[in-house]
């Protein structure tokens, strides 16, 4: 079975050696993503805010690999303080309250660059 990648180009992806998203068939499958741009500067004040931005910087990966937001069939949220559960969920409801994909939500102790929260999916593309 053929893998396609994806990457972004950050140093990130370069210095651990990981893809941004790897497709394998018909499913496409992101790595944890925080809201850092290519120079690791932080987007959003607020896990709200985090979060919409993680969620476009997936579409864009899930686009490029020849997926969509709307493949979407589970996601994984890891956020540095679960009271920021709140925003996570505006931010999945908005996003995919129409796809209802599984979803897990964990606190973990940190993120990476100070992040607030941290995103994974997995989508399917239809035959």
């Amino acid at each position: 079975m053929e893998i396609e990648k994806y990457s972004t180009g950050n140093v990130w992806e370069a210095a651990a050696g990981y893809s941004r998203a790897a497709r394998a068939g018909n499913t496409i499958y992101t790595a944890g993503t925080i809201a850092a741009d290519e120079t690791g500067k932080i987007h959003g004040e607020n896990c709200y805010e985090q979060c919409k931005y993680i969620f476009e910087k997936l579409s864009k990966a899930l686009d490029a690999l020849g997926g969509s937001l709307l493949g979407t069939v589970k996601t994984v949220c890891y956020l540095a303080d679960m009271a920021d559960a709140e925003g996570f969920m505006r931010a999945h409801a908005e996003t995919f309250g129409g796809i209802r994909p599984t979803a897990t939500c964990v606190a973990v102790s940190k993120l990476f660059g100070g992040a607030l929260a941290e995103i994974e999916i997995v989508a399917v593309i239809p035959d």
